[in-house]
């Protein structure tokens, strides 16, 4: 039982920190309709540009900084995928953010080389016990940084003049735009938004029991590619409970995967796409996703 619980509290702490990582795959696809396979090398640039500042700034300012350049570069990738491609649709604005992953991360592994490099992060290997369950002090950090920024995202969703267009604008882009709603401000927000939340999500990636940030972090974005799309790709709601259910999937693959023998053998890996695609063989829009109807 011990180990259940233990089990289950770990993988609530990585749904909390895939749900940073998939509320920017969905506000970026609700924004502008693109799939943004960019995010996870935008994300390994925020944590290397954290890695590479924490001695000289401290970690509070490093962490401002890595999320500020995750954020530019975000925000970069959006005015090159609108402007470049203009006309030519959203599924060649998708593909050029595969090109453009491709060379981030070629050049982000030349940078970060074969070595794990450390964030400065202040929690080190602390460890916690809640009852007779040890638990990470990176990982209670990271539930509680990520509850906090998703409260504060769906707030400023809520009730700010941002978060109301946005919403417009996810309903119908052409009447948003006739009612003076700036259309692409809108969008670049979005992009800039999701990117920062990338970089606080890389912390926790790469802290304790991890070994720390290397070039392959950047492509555990991919576990959250399956939480956004299994909640909904529409619903930032849906992106919240689809990475608990992503979280909680990967870490009882992890802790037991021992138990069943050779089906258990790379099971971790593949879990977030096999409760996936289980979900999307009974709901095909999603747990929270909008279904598309049409007129015939």
């Amino acid at each position: 039982m011990t180990t259940f619980a233990g089990t289950v509290l770990n993988g609530i702490a990585l749904g909390s920190v895939y749900a940073l990582i998939a509320l920017g795959f969905v506000v970026v696809f609700k924004a502008s309709g693109v799939m943004n396979f960019a995010h996870g090398s935008v994300l390994l640039l925020g944590g290397w540009t954290i890695t590479a500042t924490h001695a000289a700034l401290g970690f509070p300012l490093a962490v401002l900084l890595g999320a500020a350049s995750a954020a530019a570069a975000s925000g970069l990738l959006h005015l090159l995928s609108a402007r470049g491609v203009r006309g030519a649709g959203v599924h060649v604005a998708t593909i050029l953010t595969i090109g453009v992953d491709l060379l981030l991360v070629t050049a982000l592994a030349r940078g970060i080389g074969p070595d794990y490099l450390g964030t400065g992060d202040p929690w080190g290997t602390g460890v916690v016990r809640i009852g007779g369950v040890s638990l990470a002090e990176s990982r209670l950090a990271g539930i509680a940084v990520s509850v906090a920024l998703i409260g504060v995202f769906f707030a400023v969703f809520r009730w700010s003049r941002w978060g109301l267009s946005m919403r417009a604008a996810s309903a119908d882009q052409e009447a948003a735009a006739l009612m003076g709603i700036r259309l692409g401000r809108v969008r670049l927000v979005a992009w800039c938004a999701a990117g920062a939340l990338a970089a606080v999500a890389a912390v926790f990636l790469a802290a304790f029991p991890a070994p720390g940030l290397d070039r392959s972090t950047g492509q555990l974005a991919l576990a959250a590619f399956p939480a956004a799309i299994l909640g909904g790709m529409d619903s930032a709601l849906g992106a919240l409970a689809g990475s608990i259910a992503i979280g909680l999937a990967g870490a009882l693959a992890t802790g037991y995967q021992d138990r069943l023998g050779a089906f258990g053998e790379g099971l971790p890996g593949i879990a977030p796409y096999l409760v996936m695609i289980l979900v999307l063989l009974v709901r095909p829009a999603g747990l929270l996703g909008s279904k598309e109807t049409s007129r015939v």
